[in-house]
């Protein structure tokens, strides 16, 4: 375990702000304590009394003869400094701080937080909140929220919503399959940050699952870091909210004005192996599922029903998630029909068409078929299993009791997960109770069902994925990419020009278009000599006109002499009526690019969480419309990238569609891989776009580029 927060693991707790008032937090603090009987010693601290519900109070830490190893500070905000000082001058290593009205309530509170946290650095104390609904270890019955008929277990809890931490907490009384282990009311990160937290319960023995509910990060690339080390052991679930996007107004680029927090918060985070979801009546099931299941080695599932309506309902929910329903094989569909009516679906889903009616153990029977088979990772069965005691005899009970426990045995005989919905599950009858004490997680829900098992593979496949890689390696700065970031900076421009951006990308291996800069009319002589007789492109370079075609300043399919000067001119006047005090370079002229290509945009921008982020998606003029974009954390790996191609929405476009050949995939990797090298060697870049790149069946056509410094 992290020694820096063995405090959370206390053998002995000051209650700093004690109180005779059963209304205050500093009694229910010590009764909470009392009536859980925690093991360790308990001390009351508060000059005015001289003992509480039964304890000795002291009046101060220093009175206090022996170690302390958490202490519960319940008194106001301007005390903290003070006390976290006498923490430290005590040796306590950990406080736990409730109070609010620091940085959160504006100029003063910051200044008293920093005055605290000055005291904390000093003597080495490591603070909890402030504002912090408090922490609970089940395992040492150290309740410091107040939470009660906490049930131990292996479920970790890090909140920034004390209200959520609660709900949790009840759906897991009222419905759970597994108690919980520390719960940390993270609040304002003031000291400890969530990263810390997440380190902790990687090391700790008792969790088993993670579970984070976040409104935001400190320091996201911190996050990711620690969530790719704990999720190789153990899964984390996060759910994160201010999920809508809010629109990013000094965005110079559609990169940047895409980038809403959620979309990208999400990327990073599965990147990282975390689960993400997105309701928030499927955390703990979720949870529940990946600490008690093998995760699948692919997505083939095979359902196994007592009904139509259920088994339709549960294939198209698999279905839009992703999974796939293989068909099983011939000897498979031979053992089922040998137990199943001739009325039998032998397919997948398998329904058993009143076949268990009045045999509910042919259940167990057509699931020992099914997990046989060789095509099947998981077993999903969905109907009425669990209340047959209830729908038709309660004679049927003692036999579904006894398949309930063969269901329960199949998940380690076949190292495969189950998971079972039925209509009953609120009722928790002896054969549903017998199953979740199995392990087999029981929902009312086809959807949560549904959930769980997707997690169950997701997290499968991203813990194989981390698990390979590789250490990044420092990037390389380019010289030439160099000196061309020092010219506009000598110039004063806060982005880069066309040209300029293409000789940067060309210097680490991207493939560009030819291109001749024009800066003036007469100058358009020399063109067709170095680009050949060939349509051109034409658009304006000016660093005060980034979004050329809304200033009119880009002239396609040019041809002939004539019709280049036109262009030349016409160019110009737009740009200028457009923004009259343009500053203009000149025109930049490269060949069209041939047709037929696949509209795609990559663009990088710097998140304040997660720092550089790629993103990828369909490109063109109705980009930000679409918004058919996913998002990464940079470094990228090439399976990164690949995640990234098969992400959208619209990826069956990049597949080709109406006999159109698919996109060279091989190459848009490489080219991702080569921007996030670009990136990662000059931080200065905090924008890029290049929108569009055209994707063909061998190789792609850089259209338009686009950096901004910062």
């Amino acid at each position: 375990m992290s020694q820096s927060l063995s405090f959370l693991n206390p053998n002995s707790v000051a209650i700093i702000g004690a109180s005779k008032d059963p209304t205050k937090r500093g009694f229910r603090a010590i009764q909470t304590l009392l009536q859980e009987k925690f093991a360790g010693a308990i001390f009351p601290i508060n000059p005015k009394e001289t003992d509480i519900l039964g304890l000795p109070c002291h009046p101060d830490l220093d009175s206090v003869p022996q170690q302390i190893d958490l202490a519960l500070i319940c008194t106001p905000a301007r005390t903290l400094p003070s006390m976290v000082r006498a923490c430290g001058e005590k040796g306590v290593r950990g406080a736990v701080v409730l109070a609010g009205g620091f940085s959160e309530a504006g100029e003063e509170g910051a200044r008293l937080e920093q005055e605290m946290i000055t005291a904390a650095r000093q003597f080495g104390v490591r603070l909890v909140g402030p504002n912090t609904s408090g922490m609970f270890n089940t395992h040492k019955a150290c309740n410091l929220v107040g939470f009660s008929d906490l049930e131990p277990g292996g479920i970790g809890i890090l909140s920034q919503s004390g209200n959520m931490a609660l709900s949790l907490v009840t759906e897991g009384q009222i419905n759970g399959h597994m108690g919980f282990s520390t719960y940390i009311g993270v609040g304002n990160e003031a000291d400890l940050q969530f990263h810390e937290y997440l380190d902790y319960f990687g090391d700790d023995e008792q969790t088993k699952v993670v579970i984070a509910y976040v409104e935001g990060l400190k320091n996201g690339h911190a996050f990711l870091e620690s969530a790719r080390r704990v999720c190789r052991i153990k899964p984390v679930v996060l759910y994160k909210s201010g999920r809508t996007e809010v629109g990013q107004n000094t965005a110079k680029s559609h990169t940047g004005a895409l980038a809403g927090s959620y979309g990208v918060a999400r990327g990073a985070l599965q990147q990282a192996g975390v689960t993400v979801v997105n309701r928030s009546d499927q955390i703990l099931s979720v949870a529940e599922a990946l600490a008690l299941l093998p995760a699948p080695p692919s997505k083939r599932i095979a359902i196994l029903a007592d009904g139509g309506g259920h088994a339709t309902i549960a294939a198209d929910a698999l279905t839009e998630q992703g999974m796939q329903l293989p068909r099983l094989s011939r000897q498979t569909r031979e053992r089922l029909a040998a137990i199943l009516p001739p009325a039998a679906a032998l397919g997948n889903p398998v329904d058993v068409a009143g076949g268990t009616d009045s045999n509910p153990e042919v259940f167990a029977d057509c699931a020992e078929a099914i997990l046989d088979d060789p095509s099947v990772d998981a077993l999903l069965v969905v109907g009425l299993f669990g209340g047959y005691a209830i729908r038709f005899s309660e004679t049927l009970g003692p036999i579904e009791n006894h398949t309930a426990s063969r269901l329960g045995g199949m998940i380690e005989r076949f190292g495969k997960p189950i998971i079972l919905q039925s209509l009953y599950a609120p009722m928790r009858t002896e054969a549903l109770v017998t199953l979740r004490a199995a392990g087999v997680p029981v929902h009312e829900s086809v959807e949560t069902a549904v959930r769980c098992l997707v997690s169950l593979g997701e997290y499968g496949a991203a813990r194989a994925r981390i698990a390979a890689l590789e250490p990044a390696s420092a990037a390389e700065v380019n010289a030439a990419a160099a000196g061309i970031v020092a010219n506009a900076r000598s110039e004063g421009r806060s982005s880069l020009l066309e040209h300029e951006a293409q000789a940067l990308l060309k210097s680490y291996g991207v493939a560009v278009p030819p291109s001749v800069l024009v800066c003036s009319s007469g100058g358009l002589s020399q063109v067709r000599a170095q680009l050949g007789d060939v349509p051109l492109a034409m658009k304006v370079v000016s660093k005060d006109i980034l979004h050329k075609s809304d200033a009119g300043a880009v002239k396609l399919n040019v041809v002939g002499e004539t019709e280049m000067g036109q262009a030349y001119s016409a160019i110009v006047e737009n740009s200028l009526a457009y923004r009259a005090n343009a500053e203009i370079k000149g025109v930049l002229v490269s060949p069209m690019a041939r047709k037929g290509g696949v509209e795609i945009i990559i663009g990088v921008t710097r998140d304040p969480q997660f720092g550089p982020i790629m993103m990828f998606g369909l490109g063109g003029i109705f980009v930000e419309v679409l918004k058919d974009v996913v998002f990464r954390s940079l470094p990228l790996t090439a399976i990164d990238a690949a995640e990234m191609l098969d992400e959208i929405k619209a990826k069956a476009i990049l597949g080709g569609v109406r006999g159109a050949p698919p996109v060279d995939r091989e190459a848009l990797i490489e080219l991702m891989l080569r921007i996030s090298q670009v990136c990662l060697a000059h931080p200065e870049i905090v924008e890029l776009d290049l929108n569009p790149i055209l994707g063909y069946a061998d190789g792609y056509a850089l259209v338009d580029a686009r950096m901004i410094l910062g």
